[in-house]
């Protein structure tokens, strides 16, 4: 599947949403595609190329024909949205729910653009030496482990659980440090690297439990990320890391 958020995009539309049901299951050319709609073919071919960038069809060529038709294999899992709401109901005669748990978690997104590219990216995020260089204090990286300690005193140590180069970076962390307001205990967050026009754009995606605890992960999040932005191209090229001197953890007062 393409990204989530691009996909979801593409079916934003309804008039997206029926072209995908007319080519679920057969192969179309668009001027018969555009027949089945009260809008101009320029319009149905706009259409189109958004299906296509999302992945959700697939375009055939063959002369001066273009056809195109759905993507079964990646589209089970969303037909439902094909045919209208309805179809999201779920169904109340499944016992084997009755078996599991489950819970809905917030979540905070910090994201930020680099100019390195996506590999080199990975590499500033899963290379101790290069990670220490842009962050600004030494970091350990040995076996899916990471440690390092914060220049205000807080120690944060973790371990890699999924690493999928050059995209996905799975870690579950924690930290010491008895001033900060997040209850001790494990957390889990994604970083997520997509290829940009230049560089690379960098998603964090965090699972927090309450709002004082959001709050602080986007501070925290924010100036992980930023120092990536500032420092990450020189990192990667071995310049020598700038150690940022001790200091307070304390919020100055206004």
């Amino acid at each position: 599947m393409r990204d989530i958020q691009q996909v979801i995009a593409a079916l934003g539309s309804p008039v997206r949403r029926d072209i995908l049901a007319l080519v679920w299951d057969r192969e179309l050319p668009a001027g018969e595609i555009a027949a089945a709609f009260d809008v101009t073919k320029p319009t149905i071919s706009q259409h189109l190329a958004v299906l296509r960038d999302a992945g959700l069809v697939t375009l055939t060529v063959a002369g001066t024909s273009r056809r195109y038709r759905a993507q079964p294999e990646l589209l089970r899992g969303l037909r439902a949205a094909l045919s209208g709401s309805t179809k999201w109901t779920n169904a109340d005669d499944v016992p084997e729910r009755t078996l599991a748990d489950a819970y809905t978690t917030p979540l905070v997104v910090a994201s930020v653009d680099v100019e390195p590219d996506q590999d080199a990216t990975f590499t500033a995020l899963t290379d101790g030496e290069v990670y220490g260089r842009w962050l600004g204090v030494p970091v350990t990286i040995a076996d899916g482990a990471f440690a390092c300690t914060m220049e205000w005193g807080t120690h944060v140590r973790g371990r890699y659980e999924v690493v999928s180069r050059p995209e996905l970076i799975a870690l579950c962390w924690d930290f010491e440090d008895d001033m900060v307001p997040v209850p001790g205990g494990e957390l889990t967050g994604y970083i997520r690297l997509r290829p940009n026009d230049p560089g690379t754009h960098v998603e964090v995606h965090q699972l927090v439990d309450t709002l004082s605890q959001a709050e602080f992960m986007e501070a925290a999040w924010t100036t992980v990320l930023g120092r990536l932005k500032a420092n990450v191209a020189g990192a990667l090229e071995r310049q020598p890391m700038t150690a940022r001197p001790a200091r307070d953890k304390r919020r100055r007062s206004a």
